[in-house]
C-alpha cells in the first residue's frame, strides 16, 4: 500500500482551512491543519510534509516570519512553500514572499483548479523522492549484504534480489519521464521543474550503481547522495 503524502494548510480562518480542504480533497492525500504559525512549526518537528500552504495575514507570526523559520531548519529548508495571501501589496510585497524562500505566490480568491494542480505537481515529486530513498535503501542494504557473504560463499548479490531492484527502478524512471514531460508541456514553476531536474540526476546516480552490481560490468559503485 502506497503511503499517502502530507499537506500542510496554515491559516488562521477555520473557513479558509475548510475551503483549501474541500479544493485538495480530490488528490486524496493527508491534509493537516495548523491555525498559526508557531502550530505549524510544531507539526513540522514530526511529520513530514510534500508541500505547505501558508496563509500570508497571520495574528502573531505573520506568514513570511513562519516560512524563515522553517527554511532555517534543516530538516524543513527543502519543502516547498507557497503562499496565499487574500490581500494584493503589489511587486514589493510579492517579492518579500520569494526572498522568503516561496515557490509561489497566490492572491485570493484563486482558482481552486489551478491552485490543486501547482499542489498536485509537489506531491507527485514528493512520492517519487520517497520511492528513490527507498530503492536506495534496499540498493544499500544488499551491497552491504553481497560484501558481507559467508566464508568461502560468493560475494555476488543475489540475481533474483538485482532483477526485483531494477524492475522497481525503472518504474520509478519510467513515472519520473513522464513527469518531466508534463512540466515541460505545462510551463510549470521553475521550483518544481529544478526539484524533477534533481530527482532525474539521482535516479541516474541509482542506474549506474545497479549496473555495476550486474555480473561482468565490474565491483559495486557508491550509491548517489539521497539529500
Amino acid at each position: 500500500m502506497v503511503q499517502k503524502a502530507k499537506i500542510l494548510l496554515v491559516d488562521d480562518r477555520p473557513e479558509n482551512l475548510l475551503a483549501l480542504e474541500a479544493i485538495l480533497s480530490a488528490l486524496d492525500q493527508t491534509l493537516v491543519r495548523a491555525s498559526s504559525g508557531e502550530e505549524a512549526l510544531k507539526a513540522l518537528l514530526t511529520d513530514d510534509f510534500a508541500v505547505i500552504l501558508l496563509d500570508v495575514q497571520m495574528p502573531g507570526m505573520d506568514g513570511f516570519e513562519t516560512a524563515a523559520h522553517i527554511k532555517r531548519r534543516e530538516r524543513t529548508r527543502d519543502i516547498p512553500i507557497i503562499f496565499l495571501t487574500a490581500i494584493n501589496h503589489g511587486p514589493h510585497h510579492t517579492f518579500r514572499g520569494y526572498a522568503a524562500g516561496a515557490v509561489d505566490y497566490i492572491s485570493k480568491p484563486f482558482d481552486p483548479w489551478v491552485l490543486r494542480a501547482k499542489v498536485s505537481v509537489f506531491v507527485e515529486l514528493y512520492m517519487k523522492n520517497c520511492q528513490l530513498r527507498e530503492q536506495a535503501s534496499l540498493l544499500r542494504l544488499q551491497l552491504e549484504g553481497g560484501g558481507k557473504g559467508a566464508a568461502g560463499g560468493s560475494k555476488e548479490p543475489s540475481g533474483g534480489i538485482l532483477a526485483e531492484l531494477s524492475a522497481r527502478l525503472a518504474a520509478v524512471e519510467e513515472q519520473a519521464e513522464a513527469l518531466s514531460k508534463q512540466l515541460d508541456d505545462d510551463s510549470a514553476d521553475a521550483a518544481a521543474v529544478a526539484t524533477a531536474a534533481h530527482l532525474e540526476r539521482k535516479l541516474t546516480g541509482l542506474r549506474r550503481a545497479l549496473d555495476a552490481l550486474e555480473p561482468g560490468t565490474g565491483g559495486p559503485a557508491s550509491l548517489p547522495s539521497q539529500n
